[in-house]
């Protein structure tokens, strides 16, 4: 008997068939069609959530059905919210936004410092240090010895000093380049936060939500939507599906580099034209239109008999009136 025809019981659990996940909607993806498919997320292990006893309920809507006791996400709307998250991300970064990744559990170490580096954002994969956004003028302080330590290791600060001494910062430098090193780079809070795993990463998804910072996440079956911004129903736990949803992102956030650095190109192409200095044959015109106007620059209006006399004086005397305005 084929394993398609078995019932749900009998079958595997890592077995999942056509009819378990509903087919993409190719007419509602766009931009992530080019990065992430069904077929990757179905190899990647994205529609697996947790045991059905370890779920929260407000994750019902995300779940398509329940297999051997393990939950089944549904993937057509995980391809759906990928749309939104890429869209968001793309043009945050677009406008000039930075995008902090975070993942400090096992399975996503690897892929978050990697995407991170590879579009040059920063990232956190180690622990997340309490602060990290709400008390950022502290850990920027931090930031700056870290660089003035690195410094002093490459121009010989450390030599004349005795072996404790160095010592001792030899190990400041190495603790805050394995808790800050990701972030070495980050002048202020970021304009958003790509999350692995919500649950592990709390104390970020609590900082980023009282800055009203928005959040992009993998959910998982045993997460709370109602914290996250942009979320992504998927497998958080499997190396795989995060690594394949962290590239995701870091491709929207290529993609909004590249944007990024269209615009600046159009904009140097095409100065402004009001910001440029008029040419001396253009003064002369602007001048003599002002005066044929009547147009006088400054002070309250000036008393008949004055003006007047101004014109009769302007008929007389044009262009020595242009120059006096023009050196004006």
């Amino acid at each position: 008997m084929d394993s398609t025809e078995l019932p749900g019981s009998l079958r595997a659990p890592g077995h999942v068939v056509a009819d378990d996940v509903h087919q993409p909607n190719t007419k509602a993806r766009t931009s992530a069609m080019a990065v992430v498919t069904m077929k990757q997320l179905l190899d990647s292990g994205a529609h697996f959530g947790h045991q059905t006893r370890r779920w929260n309920p407000k994750m019902k809507r995300f779940i398509f059905t329940d297999r051997n006791g393990i939950y089944i996400i549904d993937l057509q709307q995980t391809l759906t919210y990928i749309d939104k998250a890429y869209e968001f991300v793309k043009e945050t970064v677009a406008h000039g936004g930075t995008i902090l990744f975070v993942g400090t559990k096992k399975q996503a170490q690897e892929s978050i410092a990697d995407e991170a580096t590879r579009v040059g954002m920063p990232y956190v994969n180690q622990r997340w240090l309490g602060g990290m956004l709400t008390n950022f003028t502290t850990v920027h302080k931090r930031l700056l010895r870290l660089k003035e330590l690195e410094s002093m290791e490459q121009t010989g600060g450390f030599e004349g000093r005795t072996k404790k001494e160095i010592l001792m910062l030899t190990r400041e430098k190495t603790k805050l380049e394995r808790t800050l090193g990701g972030i070495r780079d980050m002048a202020k809070v970021p304009s958003a936060v790509w999350i692995v795993d919500t649950n592990k990463e709390h104390l970020a998804v609590s900082e980023a939500r009282k800055l009203n910072i928005p959040v992009v996440a993998i959910l998982d079956t045993n997460c709370d939507p109602d914290l996250v911004d942009y979320p992504i129903p998927g497998n958080d736990d499997a190396i795989r599906s995060a690594a394949l949803l962290t590239r995701v992102v870091a491709s929207a956030v290529a993609e909004g580099l590249q944007a990024r650095a269209g615009r600046s190109n159009d904009a140097e192409a095409k100065p402004d034209a009001s910001a440029e200095p008029l040419a001396e044959w253009e003064q002369e015109l602007l001048a003599q239109s002002a005066t044929a106007d009547g147009i006088t620059e400054g002070g309250p209006e000036a008393p008949r008999e004055a003006v007047a006399e101004a014109d009769s004086k302007l008929a007389e005397a044009p262009a020595d009136v242009a120059d006096a305005e023009k050196q004006a």
